[in-house]
């Protein structure tokens, strides 16, 4: 076996001006309102003219500033709390789950996406306690074996036919394994199995490679970023027959 390529992280998309280079649901821009109160309060008790007084217009002026502060404020918020609590971004630094996600690609993650299931695409907290992308080949219960006489993954006894998603010029793997998951944990392979230091390299440690499911931040739903790779991220037909 060959040292294992270094592992994927799906590193947290910082805040800038560039889409490129920013997560567009992380930056709101706004300009300061400033109320600047021109009046000159010239009423007497004799003043007779109509409309309201010069101290009410400047009361509203006043909420009305305040309104709007606190309408932009409760925005930057929300959006903060959307971004830490309900949805995140990512952008992919490495080649190991190519060529679902390529190097620079963005997406987008629903940390709200409940029970993770086969063949979804999660970032969670990896190995080395960085923020790390793979598909979920298994969860807990599962048997995941490589290989069978014609050299691919089995679930439970059952076949991946894995050529909608596994970069095409690589095995399913040339690593053996046979591991049931245990409960509440993930078996989690790279597509670009050759570039992907995954559960496989990770054998000999506690959970025999497995990840709990407690470390998943959340599950990628699609790719925003470039504009030429938009798409959503399904769950493909390989894992459909699992039981």
């Amino acid at each position: 076996m060959t040292t294992p390529p270094p592992e994927d992280t799906a590193t947290p998309h910082p805040s800038s001006a560039s889409p490129a280079t920013s997560d567009p649901d992380m930056s709101a821009s706004t300009s300061p309102d400033t109320a600047t109160d021109t009046d000159t309060d010239t009423d007497t008790a004799g003043s007779s003219a109509a409309g309201p007084s010069a101290p009410s217009a400047r009361k509203r002026r006043r909420a009305g500033w305040l309104e709007s502060v606190l309408l932009v404020g409760g925005g930057v918020v929300a959006a903060l709390l959307a971004n830490v609590f309900v949805i995140g971004s990512f952008y992919i630094p490495s080649e190991s789950m190519e060529p679902t996600l390529e190097i620079d690609d963005r997406v987008i993650v629903n940390k709200l996406s409940g029970d993770i299931g086969r063949g979804e695409v999660v970032v969670f907290t990896g190995w080395d306690g960085t923020p790390t992308v793979k598909r979920v080949i298994g969860i807990g219960g599962d048997r995941v074996k490589c290989c069978d006489a014609d050299g691919r993954i089995t679930v439970n006894g059952r076949p991946l036919h894995e050529e909608s998603y596994l970069h095409p010029q690589d095995f399913p793997s040339q690593e053996k394994f046979d591991v049931t998951v245990p409960k509440e944990h993930l078996w989690l392979m790279g597509d670009h199995r050759a570039a992907s230091e995954d559960a496989r390299a990770h054998l000999k440690e506690p959970g025999k490679g497995t990840i709990p499911t407690s470390a998943v931040i959340g599950r990628a739903v699609a790719r925003y970023w470039p504009l030429d790779r938009v798409a959503t991220l399904p769950v493909p037909d390989a894992f459909s027959h699992l039981p």
